[in-house]
């Protein structure tokens, strides 16, 4: 019987930085070894292999695709390739896999089929933003996207102040062009002396990291429209 191949988690750019400056030789080492990968996106998981490979034989790689419209029934055929002795790779679209991104389901197949794991050493916005908040890095939750109507999300925002005045540090993030919808509710809802880390284009030349309490935010508010942006509250 053939021993399984390894399932590899690949972290990509965070946006349009050099893949040598942001990521570790091994991820490029990986992407050399690896033609069979489960991506979000064909195009762009293409474009990436491509920029941080230049070498990679596009014709020989195999894509599946794993998003919101692939059906539960296909997952299990993704790992066909490790089954086979094969590497597989779950790239993701940007920064971490399986870190609010997909590919989590994929790797609980894997655990059960006894495939091994690799995860790789990448950029992920949310640990490179807490890192860098000043907030307590004891205790934290990521909470993903908050509601999209505004009086829900202001209620969420409350609830969230509430957990951070107790040490709880708070992570959340919003679509681009919602940032700054985000922003005018966290200054209405929050109160004056709550700390709020603002991180957007983390890892770029217009990386912008600032932590100040809501009170100080009100004078001087950033544009923050279509910015991949962290919220931290703490």
């Amino acid at each position: 019987m053939a021993t399984n191949g390894v399932l590899y988690l690949i972290p990509t750019l965070l946006g349009d930085s050099e893949p040598l400056e942001v990521l570790p030789m091994r991820v490029k080492k990986s992407i050399d070894m690896i033609d069979h990968y489960i991506v979000e996106n064909e195009k762009s998981a293409r474009a990436f292999i491509k920029r941080v490979l230049p070498s990679k034989k596009q014709p020989d790689l195999v894509m599946f695709t794993l998003n919101k419209f692939t059906e539960a029934s296909e997952f299990a055929r993704f790992l066909a390739p490790c089954r086979e002795g094969k590497p597989v790779g779950i790239l993701s679209e940007a920064g971490t896999p399986c870190i609010a991104d997909p590919g989590a389901v994929i790797v609980e197949i894997a655990h059960r089929e006894g495939i091994r794991v690799v995860p790789l050493v990448g950029p992920s916005s949310i640990l490179l933003a807490l890192m860098a908040s000043g907030m307590n890095g004891q205790k934290f939750t990521f909470n993903g996207y908050l509601p999209v109507e505004t009086g829900d999300r202001k209620k969420e925002i409350r609830k969230l102040e509430a957990l951070a005045r107790k040490g709880h540090t708070q992570i959340f993030m919003e679509t681009p062009y919602r940032n700054q919808r985000m922003m005018e509710d966290l200054l209405v809802a929050a109160e004056d002396h709550i700390r709020l880390c603002i991180a957007a284009d983390i890892s770029l030349p217009t990386e912008f990291i600032l932590t100040k309490t809501i009170k100080q935010w009100r004078n001087n508010v950033p544009d923050l429209n279509k910015r991949p942006c962290i919220f931290i509250l703490g």
